[in-house]
């Protein structure tokens, strides 16, 4: 199990809070230096069972700058990878990877569910 994180963000900062609040110890990768490549998002999308375009960070300021609102919805999927691929601010996080279940963005009733 990995978590992808953005050391400045809230979210992220509450979901670790919780892991260790649980006594629960994952390996953190920076997503801003270390983002995702195509391949991994590709796995980990069927494994969450989410549709791809919840994979991005829609209130992040490169979403808007793209006017990715307007532009998702005829985006193919191969397109979606590709620009999530391109930078890990794009993606939508904290992304939890186990090993059956990705858990994208923090619901601590979620986590709990899957991790307690």
């Amino acid at each position: 199990m990995q978590i992808l994180c953005y050391e400045k963000c809230g979210t992220c900062k509450k979901a670790l809070k919780w892991l260790k609040d649980n006594g629960i110890a994952v390996p953190v990768r920076p997503i801003k230096e270390e983002n995702p490549s195509k391949e991994e998002l590709r796995e980990w999308q069927k494994r969450s069972g989410l549709p791809l375009h919840k994979f991005f960070n829609t209130s992040g300021k490169l979403y808007r700058e793209y006017e990715l609102s307007k532009k998702l919805p005829g985006m193919s999927e191969e397109e979606m990878l590709d620009l999530l691929a391109s930078d890990g601010m794009l993606v939508k996080r904290p992304l939890l990877i186990g090993k059956d279940k990705v858990l994208v963005g923090f619901r601590e009733n979620e986590y709990a569910e899957t991790l307690l």
